[in-house]
């Protein structure tokens, strides 16, 4: 069945309410009800999937759904309604722990956070773990770890046709260059 995607991210279903991904605002979705649980696809795209609640007037949230939001605003990380209790894997807990007495430990952790999406959960606590390991939790610090732990692309290789190879290596000669400035 179709639903709306409110303001906040949420689709009703059943007399509760679900998160999806915040790039599903403003859209409708579809909603796949099965007896063990909720599958809601925006044109094909999996935008959000749990297990079935039947109680009523629940909202569950996935917090991973609003962390590109986080990057706009920060302080919801601290406050918002779907990062209460939530659990985070050990090293990045500890991070979280750690940067919650600096000034800007909301924006460090926002930061490492928003890496995750691109670099994968495995990658980032392993990236907090070895920062930890050296006694630091700066964000710059896990990004940089991060940074050097991806893979390097491979160039690409260009095979040269024969026709196109050298027959005679070119020899540097100052003398023509001195020549044509004589002949101006």
């Amino acid at each position: 069945m179709p639903a709306s995607v409110s303001k906040t991210s949420l689709v009703r279903f059943d007399n509760n309410r679900y998160s999806v991904t915040a790039s599903a605002v403003g859209r409708p979705v579809e909603i796949r009800a099965y007896a063990d649980r909720i599958e809601l696809r925006q044109e094909g795209r999996l935008v959000g999937e749990y297990p079935r609640c039947f109680g009523r007037d629940q909202t569950i949230y996935d917090p991973w759904h609003y962390v590109p939001v986080l990057a706009r605003k920060p302080g919801a990380l601290r406050n918002g309604a779907p990062f209460k209790d939530w659990i985070l894997p050990t090293g990045l807990e500890r991070v979280r722990h750690k940067l919650g007495s600096v000034p800007d430990g909301g924006r460090q952790m926002v930061d490492i956070l928003t890496a995750v999406l691109s670099d994968g959960l495995p990658a980032v606590e392993a990236a907090c773990l070895e920062a930890l390991g050296e006694g630091v939790h700066s964000a710059d610090v896990i990004l940089n770890i991060l940074a050097r732990s991806r893979e390097p692309v491979r160039p690409i290789t260009i095979l040269t046709p024969d026709t196109l190879r050298l027959r005679h290596e070119p020899v540097a000669d100052r003398a023509r260059y001195d020549n044509l400035r004589r002949v101006l």
